[in-house]
């Protein structure tokens, strides 16, 4: 077994203390995670996020993701990045830990930071909008994350 074989069952491991991480698709079997892709950075931030895929591809309607974010250690980052451009509209879902969200207004003008906590649920959408999160908690930070394409 190679290390980043390791490595996949040691993240598995660590999000399972926090989330079942069982799928139910309509009229298919029960399963579980189908992938996992690491991101040594995300989008220009700090340490490691993991993204555990649940669907496969298409098959979610209008949606082009449907995966859990993990950011397993404080400080560890999603790096500022957009949707507009994809016509996309994000959601984060908090599942499990906290974290700082920041939302920014173009490449530069910082607009809002939020504490976020398990519930809390983000939104964006729209050109020139940019976004970040950052593990700020002892535990896991783990998003449920949607992405949907936006009708033209």
């Amino acid at each position: 077994m190679n290390s980043w074989d390791d490595e996949k069952k040691q993240v598995i491991a660590a999000v399972s203390k926090y989330v079942d991480l069982t799928v139910v698709p309509f009229g298919k079997p029960q399963r579980t995670v189908l992938d996992i892709e690491k991101r040594d950075p995300m989008y220009g931030g700090n340490g490691v996020v993991y993204m555990l895929s649940l669907f496969e591809a298409d098959e979610l309607v209008n949606n082009r993701i449907g995966v859990y974010m993990v950011l397993l250690n404080n400080g560890d980052q999603a790096g500022f990045h957009e949707h507009g451009s994809k016509n996309e509209q994000e959601l984060y879902v908090i599942v499990n830990g906290q974290g700082e969200y920041i939302e920014r207004l173009g490449l530069d003008n910082e607009t809002r930071k939020l504490n976020l906590k398990k519930g809390n649920i983000t939104s964006i959408q729209g050109n020139d909008n940019y976004h970040s999160i950052i593990n700020t908690g002892d535990e896991p930070l783990i998003i449920f994350v949607v992405t949907t394409y936006q009708p033209k």
